[in-house]
């Protein structure tokens, strides 16, 4: 058995519970003493397909004996494949891989600001994105991040990045001007709370950014990949972008990020204008392409929308019966965030689901978040909310 002295050696950067994870099979984590614990972080909305997935697995393992590295340089077959898939589902012109959502949000932002340089438009070089966003943490994702604690300590921070409200529409037309060279948004802002986007809102915003010549960027990192339901989260707004960020579910675990970018979109980047050693890695790749092909196979969207539902008619109905607990129930698919009045406290709440073998996640203020792998079942989410309804009336 490990100790958690053995893992002195980190740097105390994260929050980490007192339980060492192992192994995982399905929507289940094992830790070292042989606990098994239904899973209902998905890693934070990355395990989409669940944990060990045989077919995952075995385009893993078939990918690893052939090629894992031979950057990009050349071209490969993997990455190729994937990029056609991508733009075949989305509808968009081309893709770049990366390593995560952040580096996905970067070169976004990068491309946005380039492609305005490229057109002699050398003034065009703000970002604007909404309060209460998160894009990443590295330095130009953290300048469209509108949340004071992940900035504290970090300053002094770049020019050209503004924020505006969430969901106004009044202020989103006063903050896209001709200088504008992307707006940034989440179509369901996740570290905040889980906070979806009024579609107006981003209707609004696809009318502004054409009418000003800006970008319009979607950042699905958390919210894509199907968690709504369609594999993107702008098929379910009916708002088509100029740019998709995507990351996390891709490859059900491992390390890929990407940028979908419209036609319109595609000439920012040329040979040199940025790069990354490792994205689109031929392993990432496989399991990237394993994912999507077993998504179609299982008919991913129809489980979604049937078991979200599900979802939330239970949380609606608990929050009915506990008023003293919950203040609110909000979001799409998948991915849905219970807000708790004082004194209830949601990383207790967590703490004592864990101790009942529920793993559950927090976001923004004192709210539950609910991104369990996408194939969890009805009778796995029943078990999960009868013992959040026994904690809340502990």
């Amino acid at each position: 058995m490990i100790t958690h002295t053995a893992h002195d050696a980190l740097l105390p950067n994260y929050a980490r519970a007192p339980i060492t994870i192992v192994a995982g099979e399905g929507c289940e984590l094992i830790d070292d003493t042989g606990r098994r614990y239904l899973d209902l972080i998905a890693g934070i909305s990355v395990c989409a397909l669940g944990h060990a997935h045989p077919a995952i697995t075995r385009a893993v393992s078939e990918q690893a004996a052939k090629l894992v590295h031979a950057s990009n340089l050349f071209f490969h077959e993997p990455s190729g494949e994937l990029a056609r898939e991508l733009t075949r589902r989305s509808g968009l012109h081309r893709a770049f891989f990366c390593n995560s959502g952040t580096e996905a949000n970067e070169a976004a932002i990068k491309l946005a600001r380039k492609r305005a340089f490229r057109n002699g438009q050398t003034e065009r070089n703000v970002i604007v994105s909404c309060s209460g966003s998160f894009h990443g943490r590295t330095f130009g994702a953290l300048c469209a991040t509108a949340n004071a604690a992940y900035r504290e300590g970090f300053g002094p921070f770049p020019d050209g990045f503004a924020f505006t409200p969430f969901n106004d529409i009044e202020a989103l037309a006063s903050a896209l001007h001709d200088r504008v060279a992307a707006f940034i948004v989440e179509p369901v802002q996740g570290e905040s709370g889980v906070h979806p986007a009024d579609p107006a809102f981003l209707a609004k915003a696809r009318e502004l950014c054409d009418e000003h010549g800006a970008l319009l960027i979607f950042d699905e990192v958390q919210c894509g990949m199907g968690r709504l339901g369609p594999l993107f989260a702008f098929q379910h707004f009916g708002v088509v972008p100029d740019i998709v960020t995507m990351a996390k579910a891709l490859a059900n675990g491992l390390p890929i990020g990407a940028m979908l970018v419209s036609e319109t979109a595609s000439n920012g980047f040329l040979p040199g204008d940025h790069g990354s050693t490792f994205g689109g890695s031929p392993l990432s790749a496989a399991a990237a392409l394993a994912h999507l092909h077993e998504r179609d196979r299982i008919d991913l969207e129809q489980h979604v929308k049937k078991s979200s539902a599900y979802l939330k008619q239970r949380l609606h109905a608990l929050a009915e019966r506990h008023l003293e607990a919950i203040a609110e129930v909000r979001g799409i698919g998948l991915l849905q965030g219970v807000a708790l009045r004082h004194p209830f406290d949601a990383a207790s709440i967590v703490a004592a689901l864990r101790n009942r073998g529920i793993l559950l996640g927090t976001a923004g203020a004192n709210t539950l978040r609910f991104a369990p792998p996408l194939i969890i079942s009805e009778s796995q989410l029943d078990d999960a909310l009868t013992a959040l309804e026994v904690t809340l009336s502990a």
